[in-house]
C-alpha cells in the first residue's frame, strides 16, 4: 500500500516518540500525571498564574529538548523523500519530525510547536531560552519584547481555539490522501482524532499502527498493535528491497 501511495498522509500522536525517550502526556507516569495542565483562560488572567505554566512547561522541556528522532521518524522521512507521503500531520509538540529532515511546509502541528514561544498580541517569536533567561533574572513571567503582549508557547493549551488554518490544510489534505496512515496516536482527542475518520469517510484506505487498540480500529483497512518502531524498520526494509 505504501510503495503505491503518491499522496498519502502520515498522522502521529506521542506513540511515535516515546521511542526517543518522551513520555507520553496520557498515560500513568505521563506528563500529565506530574505536571497538571493549566487552562487557557486561567493562563490569560493571572500573571502569577502564567509565571507557574512557564516553570511546568521548562520541566517538560528539559526533557524534549534532549530528544533525538527515532527510527519512526526517519522512517517517515524518508517516505516523504521518496514521494509517497505528501503531508504529515502531528499532535506532538517535539519538533521532531522536522529535525528529521522532513520540510516545514510538508509538516501540519495541529497541537502548535513547544520549541519555541510566541507573543499572543503580535505574534512575534520568542526563543524558549529567552524565556528561561527573563524568568531567571526576574522571578516574572515573560512579556513580548515588541509589544509588551503576553508571551505564550506556540502550543494549543486547554481550552485555547485550534488553529484554523491548520486544521483546514490538514482537512483538504486528508480529503486529498490516497493512503491515511495514523501512528502512535490513541485518537481520543478531538478535532484531531476526526481526520482519520475524515479520510474513511472518504473511502481513503486507512492503517493504524498503535500500542494499543483504538475506539477507530473498526474503521481501518490494517490495524498493527505494536511499538511503530519496530514495523516502520520492516516497511522500509520491504521497500528497499523493490
Amino acid at each position: 500500500m505504501v510503495q503505491r501511495a503518491r499522496s498519502a498522509v502520515v498522522f502521529t500522536g506521542a506513540g511515535i516518540s516515546t521511542e526517543c525517550g518522551i513520555p507520553d502526556f496520557r498515560s500513568p507516569g505521563g506528563f500529565w500525571t506530574k505536571y497538571k495542565p493549566i487552562e487557557y483562560s486561567a493562563f490569560l488572567a493571572s500573571p502569577e498564574t502564567r509565571l507557574e505554566a512557564w516553570r511546568r512547561f521548562l520541566m517538560i522541556r528539559e526533557t524534549i529538548g534532549r530528544a533525538e528522532p527515532g527510527p519512526s521518524h526517519r522512517a517517515v522521512a524518508e517516505l516523504v523523500a521518496r514521494g509517497h507521503v505528501s503531508c504529515v500531520i502531528t499532535q506532538n509538540i517535539d519538533g521532531l519530525h522536522a529535525v528529521a529532515g522532513i520540510a516545514p511546509d510538508r509538516i501540519i502541528e495541529i497541537h502548535g510547536n513547544g520549541t519555541y514561544a510566541k507573543c499572543l498580541s503580535c505574534g512575534l517569536r520568542h526563543e524558549i531560552d529567552w524565556v528561561r533567561d527573563v524568568i531567571d533574572e526576574t522571578g516574572r513571567a515573560p512579556a513580548c519584547t515588541a509589544c509588551g503582549g503576553i508571551v505564550k508557547s506556540a502550543t494549543i493549551s486547554f481550552g485555547q481555539a485550534m488553529p484554523e488554518q491548520d486544521m483546514a490544510d490538514a482537512r483538504a489534505a486528508t480529503l486529498n490522501a490516497d493512503l491515511f496512515i495514523s501512528i502512535g496516536s490513541s485518537l481520543q482527542v478531538f478535532p484531531a482524532a476526526g481526520l482519520p475518520v475524515l479520510a474513511s469517510h472518504n473511502r481513503t484506505p486507512l492503517v493504524i499502527l498503535n500500542r494499543e487498540p483504538t475506539g477507530l480500529d473498526g474503521l481501518a483497512r490494517i490495524v498493527i498493535h505494536a511499538d511503530s518502531g519496530p514495523v516502520l524498520t520492516a516497511v522500509m526494509a520491504r521497500i528497499w528491497r523493490g
